[in-house]
């Protein structure tokens, strides 16, 4: 590892960048929500360091008979690869930094030259060290004019970057790149001690993204683009210290961070442009200039790097037709790539299961034991019946070619009824099952087979269903008039298929009142569901109750957890 900012460090550089950005490159997929979350940064990211890796590599392979490449040379050739090669809005905004440093450190005498000398290993700790630390005596000035190189190199990438961008937003690799090289204005003298400061700098200014940006804090993740910034400034790092670093882990879905939203923010979804056009293009300044203003209007997400008659041009629109034409009227275009944001995000996606249940349920216990039988849930709490919206979201997110919805609501049918319709029209396969209660999802869950053919296993599981009688037990609100008679405010209500049959004034008398009429014409299993409020004792005498007085008959009891009925009985 040369301990010199030259060109072998350069070589080194894109190696380890390289390697870094493979190395986490399905993680920053995974975490990719901005600008279109279509799970590609990383990739991007990686493809445009793999064009500008190979880029510096071919500056080295003249042979021994070729004199070696300047850092000049190197810088140069590892811009100019990322240019050619880059790859979405992250990988052409990592070209342009690449080509802002590429000015600053191929200018000047000697061809940019800064060199350091090797010394002693950098002592134990943080890493970061001195110039001076690896500079022999008498090369001090040397190592200080390495660090206010670099440190002038990465301020003018993180401006140029900036400037590349239309709109820059906030909370994204602009921000990361921009905290950099802020830090490295004010580091210790040294090209060692700058490439540290930058990349903690970054690393910190990462963890803040979510707070930036309101999509990512929405989704609890930081800004993919700017996790490849900090990788290639670790890399940076390693090239010149020497020295190793862990691999940063890539934070995935975590607890949503409040923000302001911002009424500005961009969050390309599905209401963006459709299109994501990107072309090499070979012009001059000032067609390049008319040029954004038509792209800005045609679309967003406008970044354009480059100059000296060659430009990497990148949009979103939603008719690449006329991004293109814009093109050709500023210079020529070619290595034209036009790509249709939904076609990839189905390619992003895993292979679809064959058959999925999506069930309704009411408390959180419930939601959590119909997942570990393998359903996707929507949770309806108190009041607040989920629309179809979120029944179709739900059949999205369980992601299969067959899917039997089960409402768990008599009320919530019609709404089960759209929802499959517009699934269907996706191509989706979907079956409503009829189920007006969750004791009645759960019987039919519990014989679901998805191995089986789709047509019995909707008629097994509807069977199962009808065979349920569902009870339930509730607190009157208000005096009204109901099946049973006049009940009061604070009155238990005992339901049985939806119907009040029991007016009681006590949870337990009221709950064997239920029980007694629902066994009256016979069953074989007794399935109880306990709200979040009612004490475990009312499950054991319910339990005593059906041992002693029906005793061919199981009782299984579940909790419901929150948002769950104070008690919900099914008898199959």
């Amino acid at each position: 590892m040369p301990p010199t900012l030259d060109a072998d460090a350069v070589r080194t550089w894109s190696s380890l960048a390289l390697t870094a950005l493979g190395r986490a490159r399905e993680d920053i997929d995974a975490i990719n929500v901005y600008p279109v979350a279509d799970g590609d940064t990383g990739t991007n990211l990686y493809l445009t360091a793999e064009a500008a890796a190979q880029a510096v590599e071919d500056a080295f392979a003249g042979g021994p008979a070729v004199a070696p490449p300047s850092l000049a040379d190197a810088v140069r050739a590892y811009a100019h690869g990322a240019l050619i090669g880059a790859r979405g809005n992250s990988g052409t905004i990592l070209a342009q930094l690449l080509r802002g440093m590429a000015e600053v450190l191929a200018a000047g005498p000697g061809e940019g030259r800064a060199e350091e000398q090797p010394a002693a290993a950098a002592p134990a700790g943080d890493g970061a060290g001195s110039g001076a630390d690896l500079a022999a005596p008498g090369a001090v000035s040397g190592a200080a004019e390495a660090g206010r190189r670099l440190a002038a190199a990465l301020a003018r990438a993180a401006e140029s970057a900036y400037q590349a961008v239309a709109h820059p937003v906030e909370g994204t690799m602009l921000t990361v790149a921009s905290a950099a090289a802020r830090a490295a204005g004010s580091a210790g003298e040294g090209a060692v001690a700058v490439a540290w400061s930058a990349y903690d700098a970054a690393r910190t200014a990462l963890e803040k993204t979510p707070g930036q940006l309101g999509v990512l804090g929405r989704a609890g993740v930081v800004d993919a683009g700017g996790c490849g910034v900090v990788a290639v400034l670790g890399a940076l790092w390693q090239a010149l210290s020497g020295r190793e670093l862990d691999p940063e882990p890539v934070r995935g879905p975590a607890v949503a961070v409040p923000v302001q939203p911002d009424p500005c923010e961009q969050e390309a979804g599905a209401d963006g442009p459709g299109y994501e056009v990107i072309f090499l293009l070979e012009a001059q300044d000032e067609p390049v200039e008319r040029l954004r203003e038509r792209l800005d209007a045609l679309g967003d997400s406008l970044v354009v790097v480059g100059g000296e008659g060659l430009w990497n041009v990148h949009v979103h629109v939603d008719d690449p037709g006329a991004a293109v034409e814009a093109g050709i009227e500023a210079g020529r275009p070619y290595r034209i790539r036009i790509t249709h944001f939904a076609d990839q995000r189905r390619a992003a996606l895993p292979e679809r299961v064959q058959r999925a249940v999506v069930a309704v349920v009411p408390g959180e216990g419930l939601a959590g034991l119909c997942e570990e039988a393998g359903a996707t849930c929507v949770l309806a709490r108190p009041g607040e019946p989920p629309v179809h919206t979120e029944l179709l979201d739900a059949i999205r997110r369980a992601h299969a070619r067959e899917v039997v919805l089960l409402p768990n609501d008599a009320e919530l049918r019609h709404t089960a009824v759209g929802a499959a319709e517009r699934a269907r029209a996706e191509g989706v396969r979907v079956a409503v099952i009829p189920t007006r209660s969750a004791v009645q999802g759960l019987a039919a869950l519990a014989v679901h087979d998805p191995d089986g053919s789709f047509d019995e296993d909707v008629v097994t599981m509807t069977s199962a269903a009808g065979a349920t009688r569902y009870g339930e037990l509730a607190v009157a609100e208000r005096q009204s008039f109901t099946s049973a008679g006049i009940c009061q405010a604070g009155d238990v209500l005992g339901l049985i298929d939806g119907d009040v049959a029991v007016i009681g004034d006590e949870l337990t008398a009221t709950a064997e009142a239920v029980l007694a009429r629902m066994l009256g014409s016979g069953g074989e299993l007794v399935t109880l569901v306990l709200g979040p409020e009612v004490p475990d004792a009312l499950a054991d005498r319910l339990e005593r109750y059906v041992r002693e007085r029906h005793l061919a008959v199981d009782t299984v009891v579940y909790q419901g957890g929150r948002h769950s009925a104070p008690l919900l009985i099914g008898v199959e």
